[in-house]
């Protein structure tokens, strides 16, 4: 089968041998082992480029008449993968799904497939060492650790200046090639200070050298190329944190290396996006993740989420992600303190409808959420609920199972022996995870007489 997959690739290379270049055409093939979808589809940005089923032998392939060169993504659900491509390319990926990452290859004609295993490479290489650094390197005083993370830095760029020596890339490439070495080790820098402050408990921000963060010089904030490059978006978020957070630091009210004004501190951080942000799709991204994390994550009183949003939509009412940040608002607008439970339908186990606000209508409940597909969660959430059933008896604790089919929730809830009365199942999943914002498995929603007491709780660490 690789054989004559392999046949075929190459009867269409040599059909446009020596075209490759002139050609503005594009072909990019592969095959994928246990595939866990039955589509390929391959993107720019966030934009939709075409998609590709494959066929009896897994194989897909897409042949675009032109292309924007530059870095892309190809999905095959639930997994995705960067993918370079330049007008003339001829490329054939072949992976595994049991290992994604681990089994991709590239192969093909021009330097797209040495760029393409090379870029692959940087990225199997960071995660190993990002676990390294995490353990070791965040807890060295500031001038060793820049000293282990420069050297970490010289040693890729040394790679690619290899790769460079014996492949022809394009400097559209090659810049693709070095921001990801860049950006991957000055966002280390710019995550140190927290993650020393976590290993050490050390508040390290006044002895960091000057020299520490001359990258920031060389920043670009304008190259529409690395918008979707994951260690370039990863390292603007942390440098708008550091930066607010420095500032913030003698100004506002920081604690204890804790941001206590978490309103001030977003703020803080739309003003320096749209100061220093030129790209408008960049802009766009980082002023969604800003308001994402606050509205999600801080828990604030209705007044200061009103200022927030206020404040938001004077600097980026025209977002594209403007639709999406407004229904999150107005969701968590109606999970407030004494507002009533969103009448949400969920099925019992005998099949039957019932709402949120009937369940939770007499005394005090707190619902937590769990999905058979992942076992892990379900058994700890379990354990959880058995330690506050024991210690909190006041309260009655009702699981909603989301995302799971029906037949394997039944057997879960049986199994498990839970407690069929208080076990329910979401037949919507979009629509209960909007209405109660539900962003994490651990999320609990604390009721009383189907009102709601606090809906933005953790099961692990409630105040019931």
């Amino acid at each position: 089968m690789i054989k004559n997959l392999l046949f075929l690739f190459l009867i269409v290379l040599a059909g446009c041998n020596g075209e490759e270049r002139k050609s503005p055409k594009v072909f990019f093939a592969g095959q994928i082992i246990n595939p866990t979808d039955a589509y390929v589809v391959l993107l720019k940005g966030e934009k939709v480029i075409d998609s590709a089923k494959l066929d009896e032998r897994n194989r897909f392939s897409f042949e675009l008449d032109s292309i924007t060169a530059g870095l892309h993504h190809f999905n095959h659900a639930p997994e995705y993968q960067y993918v370079y491509l330049e007008t003339g390319d001829s490329l054939m990926a072949r992976l595994n799904t049991i290992d994604f990452d681990e089994s991709l290859v590239f192969s093909g004609t021009n330097s797209s497939a040495e760029l393409n295993n090379f870029l692959l490479d940087l990225f199997l290489s960071n995660e190993k060492e990002e676990n390294a650094i995490l353990k070791k390197f965040y807890g060295l005083e500031p001038q060793e650790f820049a000293h282990h993370v420069d050297s970490l830095r010289a040693e890729k760029l040394e790679n690619l200046e290899n790769l460079i020596s014996e492949v022809e890339l394009s400097d559209s490439a090659e810049a693709v090639a070095k921001a990801s070495i860049d950006y991957t080790y000055f966002n280390y820098k710019e995550e140190y200070p927290f993650a020393h402050r976590k290993h050490t408990g050390q508040n390290v921000l006044k002895n960091i050298p000057k020299d520490f963060y001359d990258y920031r010089e060389a920043i670009s904030f304008t190259n529409p190329h690395l918008n979707y490059l994951r260690p370039y978006y990863d390292f603007m978020q942390a440098h708008i944190k550091n930066l607010s957070f420095s500032t913030c630091a003698s100004s506002c009210e920081i604690k204890g290396g804790h941001v206590r004004n978490q309103l001030h501190f977003n703020r803080h951080k739309l003003s320096l996006i749209d100061s220093l942000v030129q790209e408008n799709e960049l802009k766009d991204n980082l002023f969604r993740n800003v308001a994402f994390n606050y509205l999600l994550a801080a828990n604030d009183t209705e007044k200061n989420i009103e200022s927030f949003i206020t404040d938001f939509h004077l600097r980026s009412g025209n977002n594209r992600h403007i639709k999406e940040i407004n229904e999150l608002y107005e969701g968590i607008q109606n999970v407030q303190p004494k507002k009533k439970i969103p009448n949400v339908l969920v099925s019992n186990m005998a099949g039957e409808k019932i709402s949120l606000q009937d369940i939770s209508k007499d005394g005090k409940v707190v619902f937590y959420f769990w999905t058979g597909d992942d076992r892990g969660h379900f058994k700890s959430i379990l354990k959880r609920v058995e330690h506050l059933s024991e210690t909190k008896k006041e309260y009655t604790f009702v699981g909603i199972n989301i995302k799971t089919d029906d037949s394997t929730w039944r057997g879960m809830v049986d199994s498990y022996g839970l407690e069929s009365e208080k076990q329910f199942k979401a037949d919507d999943f979009e629509e209960i995870t909007k209405a109660l914002i539900i962003h994490h498995l651990n999320r609990c929603v604390i009721t009383e007489d189907a009102t709601i007491i606090d809906a933005f709780s953790d099961m692990y660490t409630a105040s019931l």
